[in-house]
Formats: C-alpha cells, structure tokens, sequence
C-alpha cells in the first residue's frame, strides 16, 4: 500500500505543477511556483500539497489563498488526468524547506569563515 501512495503522490505532484506551467492564467501568480512534495493520506481522502515560490515568503499568504481557491479546478483537471478511484482533496502549504535550508548553508558560510580569520586552518571531518 505504502508503494501505491508513494506513485500517486508523485503523479499529482507532476500533475499539479504541468498544470500551474501551462493552464493557470492569473495573474496574481505571476512567479515561479514550485510543488514541492504531495503528501496523500492512507485513505485518499486528503492531499496536502507543499509549494514554494521563486521570491521567498513576501506573499506567502496571497500565494495561498490564490491556490486554495483554484483547489476545485486542480482536482476536477486530476480526475480527467489520472484514473483513481477517488482524487482526495487538496490542501495547500507552504514549503519553507528551502528557506531553512538556505539560512543552514548561510550559518555554516560563517562559521567557517570565522575559523579561516582566526588563522587555523579549516579541516573537513571525513
């Protein structure tokens, strides 16, 4: 069973994000929206869907809303796309993967910055 929802979270992944690349037309979605993981419950009833967007967290909440009303729209465009018996409902949230990500790769730039002007050298662990 854990194989099956693995293979539809990737395919509405694939889905939703063709769908976002070539069939939604507002413009309040004027970025690049990226959907990052699909994460389906065990009865395929619920779907949360995780995006971020090129730009960061300054619309965080527009972005949101703006996908959470177009929800009816990606679900009714996924039962014509796959063949599941049931196309759970969508949920979506923010993925700050990539900004906590980004802020580990800053702190580590500095530690190791602090240790070259402290004149010892900067040895990598194996």
């Amino acid at each position: 069973m854990a194989y099956h929802i693995e293979r539809v979270n990737s395919l509405i992944r694939q889905e939703i994000s063709e769908l976002l690349r070539c069939q939604v037309k507002d413009p309040r979605l004027d970025t690049f929206i990226t959907v990052t993981a699909v994460d389906t419950s065990s009865d395929m009833r619920h779907a949360k869907v995780f995006v971020s967007r090129l730009g960061g967290q300054e619309d965080k909440h527009k972005t949101l809303g703006v996908l959470a009303s177009a929800a009816g729209f990606f679900r009714r465009e996924l039962a014509a796309r796959l063949k599941l018996r049931r196309v759970p409902e969508l949920n979506f949230q923010w993925d700050d993967s990539l900004e906590r990500g980004d802020r580990l790769l800053q702190l580590i730039d500095r530690v190791t910055e602090d240790e070259d002007h402290r004149g010892r050298p900067f040895l990598p662990k194996d």
